[in-house]
């Protein structure tokens, strides 16, 4: 079968086909590269879509939240915009390998062009996974693909937050992963956008351990009033998920 997609050009040496455990999807992903985690797959179970609304994901890496959204609801359309050319092109192959190029499209370039790619306020729902780390922080010696996925070198969370209020019609919705640390931040920066956090999940490893993500819903326009949900843990024992993420998972 790997040979068939080699022959076929829909993958390439050092690339594997990840079964994604839901209506028969996959992706395309490279181990060498930056693979999609947890967070990405939370985020796609977080976000809300409704019949009919157009979707962008900002950084889609690989492509995953736009997938799993396809299969998750009932959107119309579902644009995945990624700087890196390569992650952008596995991308599109794994559109091509799932047969969803009348519902996923890939767009390899800059959020900070977003202008010259999208007309202004053209999305229902944005999503976004973006580099958790400013550029400063964190190890040195990771390569290129994986540090631009992790730290704020090509795009930071004002990019992101501002060319997103820039695309997202009024009322629309915006869904965001990123770490508790900068939540003051993250709530500042939407607010300074007229995106109001409406909605808020952290995210625990296990019961009795910190928050290491949070899930956030921001809404254009919106008056002010954040709703907390329960928290949601990942981990029951060590390397055994919560009957919710396995939920989640569709395990």
């Amino acid at each position: 079968m790997i040979s068939s997609y080699m022959e076929a050009g829909l993958i390439k040496d050092g690339e594997r086909i990840d079964d994604l455990q839901r209506d028969g999807l996959k992706i395309i992903q490279n181990k060498e590269k930056f693979c999609f985690g947890i967070d990405a797959v939370l985020l796609s179970d977080f976000s809300k879509v409704k019949k009919d609304e157009i979707v962008l994901d900002i950084g889609t890496g690989t492509g995953i939240i736009p997938i799993l959204l396809s299969a998750k609801t009932r959107g119309r359309h579902f644009t995945g915009l990624e700087i890196q050319q390569e992650s952008a092109d596995m991308a599109n192959r794994s559109v091509t390998l799932n047969g969803l190029e009348n519902r996923i499209e890939i767009v390899n370039g800059d959020i900070k062009d977003s202008l010259k790619f999208f007309k202004r306020e053209s999305f229902d729902v944005i999503t976004s996974n973006p580099p958790y780390m400013i550029e400063s922080a964190g190890e040195g010696n990771e390569d290129n693909e994986k540090a631009i996925a992790r730290h704020e070198i090509l795009c930071t969370l004002d990019d992101v937050i501002k060319e997103g209020a820039k695309l997202l019609k009024v009322s629309g919705r915006f869904y965001m992963v990123h770490r508790p640390f900068r939540l003051v931040e993250i709530f500042e920066t939407f607010r300074k956008y007229n995106l109001e956090p409406k909605t808020m999940r952290m995210v625990h490893p296990y019961v009795d351990k910190e928050p290491n993500m949070v899930l956030i819903e921001a809404i254009k326009g919106a008056r002010s009033r954040l709703k907390v949900l329960s928290p949601l843990i990942v981990y029951s024992n060590k390397g055994e998920y919560t009957q919710e993420i396995y939920k989640i998972y569709n395990m």
